[in-house]
């Protein structure tokens, strides 16, 4: 009883200490409007953890943006993915806040920026940093407008705070940027894996699917495990807060074997440096066959994430002979709603059904060599700790498709992928590039370096990679006016471009000879001018843009118009 307590009370002094620890008031809202979400800090993305909230906009664009504190802008990105328009905000008291996806800055960083743009004729500027005093902000002082750029999937506000020193990310709610959320988290699946050869478990020796059932008040019940040996185990769960449908991630999970702790995480901060192994966190072939992400409860040994706590065995866990186990898995988020799936273990021998097959190719892998691997016109090379662990690598090359194993497989690095092309003539060199070709229909071009005699690309995909031609030209189409026309009404100049082979490289686009900044909405495929940006002398004008894919096919296309500047207010 006494362990007990004291158990409580530590639990209790650690969760408040994390709590304290961060200014609680020192931050506003970034946006006027109720905060709600559509993502949470530390979600299982894509070979990352989500590095912020997503605050909805009403499904809307041009919200004001207010900066959470006084400080200064320290930089700005506008990239064409990623974050898309971005401002980083540095406050005396040691963070540093990040508003994403957005539509356009204020007026004074906005004309800033588009100087460098016109500037450097390319609409991506790579990281701004302004002088300390060049953008000196108040509490509250509007610095943007919310938008859908970069790799957004819709109109929201990507917000971070960072510690500046460190620029390791911390979790938004912890400084009072919160939303209600009374419901419990909600377990959708469990699985349990033999992690030693020896291991069975309900006579198999493979991981497999357990049954569970919802018992209500956020309790759930497993089906009886029956084994011997080492065993793991993996949950699907997501939250939801009271005011969005959307299915959030958890904020911390935890694994008790008879009472006592054997595994914890939590997303209170991480650095970008060590997000990459969250594909170690997760059951990665698992997600790679049917796209949904299984959270272990045990660490593999080449994980360096930094969020655990309390492991025991690395949670993995020894079933012994003769012994009962309760496992508990808890799943909870910020607010400390709680789940709890029990698990009930018995040990015994449970021998195998079916007999294992042994894993072996001709190119076995030794995780911390380099290796390189050739077969026909194809050349693999995988730098020391490319992989994880140790594997036999399946490679083959068929009807010109090499087969690099499977994507089911994360790796730590890049890898160099070469193809020879000697029986290519030098014009149809110029017309080919590698593919990714896992999905056939949907061939995805890498990007393809050349030489004499080879190509190459680097990737950290496994998978089937192939070479492709392409010979058609990319499509340009003028929206909303035709040749000669007046268009002193129109405030945008918008061209429809489209490639169906290796995909659109750039575009170059100008006015009477003078380029322009065309931003590429690349959800629609849609170039815009904003003729706000330069005044048009004169009423006759002539566009033109050339538009380039991935091996140099170009199309150029121009059209004359008519615009009366003095009728647009500026």
């Amino acid at each position: 009883m006494k362990n007990t307590i004291f158990l409580f009370l530590l639990l209790f002094a650690q969760i408040l200490f994390s709590q304290e620890k961060y200014p609680k008031n020192y931050f506003r809202s970034p946006l006027d409007i109720p905060i709600v979400l559509s993502g949470t800090f530390g979600e299982l993305r894509s070979n990352h953890f989500h590095s912020g909230l997503d605050i909805k906009t009403q499904g809307k664009e041009g919200l004001p943006v207010f900066a959470v504190a006084e400080g200064y802008v320290s930089r700005i990105k506008v990239q064409q993915w990623g974050y898309g328009k971005a401002i980083y905000v540095t406050h005396p008291n040691g963070y540093t806040s990040v508003y994403g996806h957005l539509k356009k800055f204020s007026k004074e960083i906005e004309a800033y920026v588009k100087a460098i743009q016109y500037k450097k004729e390319n609409y991506e500027t790579g990281n701004i940093f302004p002088k300390k005093n060049k953008f000196l902000l108040k509490k509250g002082e509007i610095i943007a407008f919310s938008g859908d750029t970069g790799g957004s999937g819709g109109p929201h506000l990507h917000f971070e705070i960072r510690n500046t020193k460190t620029e390791h990310v911390i979790n938004p709610m912890y400084f009072g940027i919160t939303t209600p959320d009374t419901k419990k988290p909600t377990f959708q699946a469990l699985h349990v894996y033999p992690l030693t050869e020896n291991t069975r478990i309900n006579q198999q020796y493979n991981s497999f699917k357990v049954n569970i059932k919802n018992i209500g008040n956020g309790v759930y019940k497993a089906d009886k495990i029956i084994a011997n040996g080492t065993i793991g185990f993996s949950i699907n769960a997501f939250d939801r807060l009271n005011k969005a449908p959307n299915k959030n991630g958890i904020f911390s999970l935890e694994m008790r074997v008879n009472g006592k702790r054997h595994y914890y995480h939590n997303l209170e901060t991480f650095s970008f440096a060590e997000t990459k192994y969250l594909n170690l966190l997760i059951d990665y072939q698992y997600f790679k066959k049917y796209k949904s992400r299984l959270q272990r409860t045990f660490k593999k040994e080449a994980n360096k994430l930094s969020i655990y706590k309390d492991l025991i065995n690395n949670g993995k866990l020894s079933i012994e002979k003769g012994l009962n186990y309760t496992v508990e898995i808890i799943a909870k988020d910020f607010n400390g709603n709680k789940s709890i799936l029990k698990i009930p273990v018995m040990g015994a021998n449970t021998n195998a059904i079916f007999k294992k097959q042994k894993d072996t190719t001709a190119f076995k892998i030794n995780a911390k060599a380099f290796h390189k691997f050739s077969l026909e016109d194809v050349t693999v090379a995988f730098p020391k700790n490319t992989f994880y662990e140790d594997i036999f690598l399946d490679f083959k090359v068929e009807d010109g498709v090499a087969k690099i194993h499977t994507p089911s497989v994360p790796l730590d690095k890049n890898y160099t992928l070469t193809f020879n092309v000697n029986k290519y003539t030098p014009e149809e060199r110029k017309q080919l590039y590698i593919a990714n070709v896992d999905y056939k229909k949907y061939p995805r071009y890498q990007h393809t370096r050349k030489r004499d005699s080879t190509f190459f690309t680097t990737t950290k995909s496994l998978g089937s990679y192939t070479l492709k031609k392409d010979v058609k030209k990319p499509t340009a189409r003028i929206l909303y006016f035709k040749d000669q026309q007046w268009i002193t009404n129109l405030k945008t100049l918008q061209v429809k471009i489209t490639d169906i082979g290796s995909g659109i490289k750039n575009w170059y686009a100008t006015i009477d000879g003078n380029w322009v900044l065309m931003q590429y909405n690349h959800k629609k495929g849609i170039l815009m001018y904003n003729f706000k940006d330069k005044k048009l002398l004169g009423s006759k004008h002539i566009f033109k843009i050339v538009v380039s894919d991935n091996v140099g096919n170009t199309t150029t296309l121009s059209k004359t118009f008519f615009r009366k500047e003095t009728d647009i207010k500026r």
